[in-house]
């Protein structure tokens, strides 16, 4: 990937986040995005976009394209081969946590990356990101229908694309010490560079420009749900897996905090209000217990 391929792609994921913003605010009854730009010390910035409104309890939408003398150890731990390389990255990472109970947690990310060797070795370049959602309350047709976009996003790729991420997803957001999944599921994928630079580029466009295909009619036909303080109760524990996860297992967090990146920006991803609970079980035969069997994954679109 040579320096102009990689501009492109940085100007497509500014785009993009004009775009994911635009289409929040529209679904927002009282807010807007607030933007910090920020500068890295090493070269490159970004701009963190934050909404806190009456649907939106917080919604964080961030760009960034920073740069790095040596690659943290979250780079290289399975890439040796790369230790002591220089890198660029940039990627559009975005988390919405809705006030409303009934309307799920949804996160997004594309990325792009590659070294600057600083001697005769090879350049390296990839893709990655995907796509999520993290319901409070089972709703089996909204989960279908977000998943029948990631399908119908993929399609264009492969007959194997979207049955592959969709895995790869299930079993990288997984808390393994609680032994469940964060959410139901969507599309994760990393390492992307086979298809060539042109093709892996129009992948992260499509699946950019599908989530809010996925997530804003899920937001519209639930944002207005009647809900009472044990629905909120009961979502803001459910909060909890989410910042377990963030703190403990994802490489996003791991590697932005190792890089030396914005630490506001990158917890932006930790809902506002969230409560843990000792050995809590929700009643049997209630809305809540039966998030649990939800969160079993499984083929949606069988």
């Amino acid at each position: 990937m040579n320096t102009s391929q990689f501009e492109s792609v940085v100007e497509f994921l500014k785009s993009l986040q004009d775009d994911i913003c635009q289409q929040l605010e529209a679904v927002e009854s009282d807010g807007n995005f607030k933007e910090d730009a920020w500068q890295h010390d090493n070269g490159g910035g970004g701009r963190t976009r934050v909404m806190n409104g009456e649907v939106f309890e917080q919604a964080g939408v961030n760009f960034s394209h920073v740069k790095g003398d040596s690659l943290p150890a979250a780079a290289t731990a399975k890439r040796p081969e790369m230790a002591g390389q220089g890198f660029e990255a940039s990627g559009v990472s975005l988390v919405v946590h809705p006030d409303n109970p009934f309307v799920p947690t949804s996160h997004a990310n594309v990325r792009v990356f590659r070294t600057i060797p600083k001697g005769d070795e090879p350049s390296h370049w990839w893709f990655g990101g995907g796509f999520d959602l993290t319901p409070f309350y089972p709703f089996e047709e909204d989960v279908i229908h977000w998943h029948q976009v990631a399908f119908e996003a993929c399609q264009p790729f492969g007959e194997d694309v979207y049955a592959k991420y969709k895995k790869w997803c299930d079993e990288y957001f997984y808390l393994k010490h609680r032994g469940e999944t964060r959410g139901v599921g969507g599309l994760f994928f990393d390492d992307l560079n086979e298809w060539g630079y042109d093709r892996c580029f129009e992948f992260i466009q499509a699946i950019g420009h599908a989530y809010c295909d996925a997530y804003i009619p899920i937001v519209k036909k639930h944002k207005n749900s009647v809900f009472d303080d044990e629905h909120k109760q009961f979502q803001k524990y459910r909060r909890g897996r989410y910042v377990e996860f963030n703190l403990v297992y994802d490489r996003g967090t791991l590697f932005g905090l190792q890089s030396g990146g914005r630490t506001e920006s990158i917890l932006m991803s930790l809902p506002p209000e969230v409560s843990y609970r000792y050995n809590y079980h929700p009643e049997e035969g209630t809305q809540e217990a039966r998030l649990y069997d939800f969160l079993t994954p499984r083929n949606w679109l069988a």
